[in-house]
């Protein structure tokens, strides 16, 4: 049986709640960046007992790692068989905390924990910068020379090629352009920016490691309906199939308790 760990986002864990059952045998690592996953922990960091604000346990765990940098452990002590990379949520911004970086995530935001005074003086680094660029080539290479150097470099990696949707199936099976995008409340961005950043990480990714790619463009279309909402990466259920099409040529039927659905014609 596979040991499939995620470093990515919802776009490849949803394969599993959505269309192939099983989620509870997989280690899902998010709400992070190349850069965060590999930094220093922000000393002094203090995480609350109970569930900040609105925040659910699995979103506050995700968040707790980021900062206390617990992830990159528990990847290596997990094992994993293969190792599915997704750079979805390599969309926020950076915080620098002293020699530390987090990730800035609607997760950060939300749980209130920027008023800590360990998280309140921060310089962001904005994720559309050339700054932010280089670092994360830079911790590309690094994280390529620790998969080398440890038991990661058994496992099987997957690239699982994300880019933002620019249009949108409605309830009635009308497809829309999605007109407004944000990354946090009150800041809307442009999807075309977002998708660049995300071909830039995928060369430099490929070119650091053997890798094999999936990729389900001809199904990216954003789900109106989705069950966590809008958005141009909730795609419709096409989309996960086709996903778990390729995965499934690459050894991993296994890992799905559902059956696969049939194939469908790509999105309109």
């Amino acid at each position: 049986m596979p040991r499939i760990a995620i470093v990515g986002s919802c776009i490849t864990r949803d394969l599993w709640p959505i269309r192939g059952g099983g989620a509870e045998a997989l280690l899902y690592v998010s709400r992070t960046s190349l850069p965060s996953l590999l930094s220093s922990r922000v000393e002094g960091f203090r995480p609350s007992e109970t569930l900040p604000a609105d925040l659910h346990r699995n979103e506050h765990n995700a968040l707790v790692a980021d900062v206390r940098k617990t992830a990159l452990s528990t990847l290596l002590a997990w094992r994993p068989t293969h190792i599915i990379f997704d750079f979805i949520d390599e969309r926020f911004d950076l915080l620098a905390i002293g020699s530390s970086l987090v990730s800035n995530s609607g997760e950060m935001i939300r749980s209130g924990y920027r008023t800590q005074p360990v998280l309140e003086k921060v310089r962001t680094i904005s994720r559309l910068s050339d700054t932010c660029d280089r670092i994360w080539q830079a911790a590309a290479v690094e994280f390529a020379a620790l998969i080398r150097a440890t038991p990661l470099a058994h496992a099987q990696l997957i690239l699982h090629s994300a880019r933002w949707a620019e249009s949108k199936r409605l309830a009635d099976g009308r497809i829309a352009p999605i007109d407004r995008v944000e990354v946090t409340s009150g800041q809307p961005v442009v999807i075309a920016d977002y998708n660049a950043v995300l071909a830039r990480q995928e060369a430099a990714f490929e070119s650091l490691l053997p890798v094999a790619k999936i990729d389900a463009g001809a199904f990216r279309l954003a789900d109106a309906e989705h069950r966590w909402g809008e958005s141009p990466f909730h795609y419709v259920p096409e989309y996960y199939d086709e996903v778990r099409r390729q995965l499934t040529a690459l050894g991993l039927a296994d890992a799905f308790s559902a059956p696969l659905a049939e194939p469908s014609a790509p999105a309109a």
